[in-house]
């Protein structure tokens, strides 16, 4: 026991070490990683304008010039759903959670559930949330592109939303 607290001692000193030094010699002003921890940002409902049902916005950030990613983890509630709208840069979702709907405008919807990875090209019209029956969660990120990642548009009609529920499978 006391062999392993001394190796665990010894290797924790080696760790600080290493980071004391790489610390000492990163220039003074230069770029610092940043953690942001879950449940350290405000979460905040989907504004009503760009949003149809419940869905929570949680998880948001933006990173400084010369980044241009930014995102949020969001949670729709069953049937919540997006506006129609597009992306300068495109915009990729990747589901944690539950089974959703995308649509093309002017193409059919299309379903996904966990684990799936959805990627909207730029300039692309396009809605996507929960199916009627369970609650979804995805992580949506987009590139902003002079200062914008997101061009909302018109609400998604109720029959339009009814009519690519139903033609999904059970």
């Amino acid at each position: 026991m006391i062999r392993q607290t001394s190796k665990t001692i010894l290797g924790l000193g080696l760790a600080y070490l290493a980071a004391s030094a790489m610390a000492e010699e990163r220039p003074t002003g230069s770029p610092v990683l940043s953690v942001i921890r879950q449940g350290s940002t405000a979460r905040i409902e989907g504004a009503p304008e760009n949003f149809k049902g419940i869905a929570h916005v949680e998880g948001r950030f933006q990173q400084e010039a010369p980044a241009r990613i930014g995102g949020a983890t969001v949670t729709f509630e069953p049937g919540a759903h997006t506006a129609w709208h597009t992306h300068p840069l495109g915009q990729t979702l990747v589901i944690m959670s539950g089974h959703g709907l995308v649509q093309q405008w002017g193409s059919p919807a299309e379903q996904f559930g966990p684990g799936d990875v959805v990627w909207i090209p730029a300039g692309v019209k396009h809605w996507h949330g929960a199916g009627p029956l369970e609650r979804m969660t995805h992580v949506a990120l987009a590139e902003r592109l002079d200062g914008l990642s997101v061009n909302w548009m018109e609400l998604v009609s109720d029959a339009d939303y009814s009519r690519a529920a139903r033609a999904q499978p059970r």
